[in-house]
């Protein structure tokens, strides 16, 4: 045996100890390829495939109107058994919902003020505008904004966008004071855009109002068609759409420069 003192007078370090085995990672499990059911699931709801059925939705209520023709039920059908209140919200409600499938505003508003006077139908005609404009921009928000967005390139297209994104109560509010811009078109274009949900809403009723009295106060003195309140409801017609065509026509500069 050695002694534990070196000839040197040194002391004998012991052996180092074996290192340490270091850890290995275990593999991570391959990735599950995804089940049929999970890829159908993407593909119903991917952009283009809710644009799709938006597209079918829209087209099969417009195929429906043609069909049904559910204004002529508003303006000369209409169900003798209901009266009241209960008329004017009935009235209300079909006509947001046909204004979603594309039937004109004013034959709307014209029934309105024919069937329940100017106060009533005034009151049936603003709430089935909003009802409607809410119904079309949910739609238009919920299945086409997120296939429509990437195509806007356009110079026109660019410049609307920007402003409704920017501008969405101002710019909704003059498209409703200002007619032109047909009802279905004004509500998809602010659906694509950044517009709040909100600020639509109340520009388009607080927009709405001249123009919609102005037509159901017509439709309720269409029998005396001498009358001065039938002809200043004329007026109030005619006078915003040739001040909308003024102002479309000034700012063509301004949107091809955008």
């Amino acid at each position: 045996m050695l002694d534990a003192t070196t000839r040197s007078g040194g002391t004998a370090t012991a052996p180092p100890r074996a290192a340490a085995t270091e850890l290995v990672p275990a593999p991570l499990p391959a990735p599950v390829p995804a089940g049929f059911a999970t890829r159908c699931s993407r593909a119903l709801l991917s952009p283009w495939s809710r644009l799709s059925l938006l597209v079918v939705l829209l087209a099969a209520a417009a195929s429906s109107v043609l069909l049904f023709e559910p204004q002529k039920l508003l303006a000369n059908g209409w169900p003798p058994h209901v009266e009241g209140g209960a008329a004017v919200v009935l009235f209300a409600v079909a006509y947001g919902l046909v204004t979603v499938a594309f039937v004109p505003r004013p034959l709307l508003n014209l029934a309105a003020g024919a069937l329940f006077g100017s106060e009533w139908g005034i009151g049936a005609s603003l709430a089935g505008t909003v009802l409607g404009a809410g119904v079309a921009f949910a739609l238009g928000r919920l299945l086409g904004q997120d296939a429509l967005r990437p195509l806007l390139r356009g110079r026109w297209l660019k410049a609307a966008d920007g402003q409704f994104s920017r501008h969405g109560f101002r710019s909704m509010l003059a498209v409703r004071l200002f007619p032109g811009v047909p009802f279905w078109a004004a509500n998809y274009a602010a659906s694509v855009s950044r517009m709040g949900y909100v600020p639509f809403l109340l520009a388009t009723a607080l927009g709405s109002i001249p123009n919609t009295a102005a037509y159901v106060v017509a439709g309720a003195r269409a029998s005396a068609p001498t009358s001065p309140a039938f002809l200043i409801a004329l007026a109030c017609i005619a006078l915003p759409a040739l001040a909308g065509v003024v102002v479309a026509w000034r700012k063509r500069h301004h949107l091809r420069l955008k």
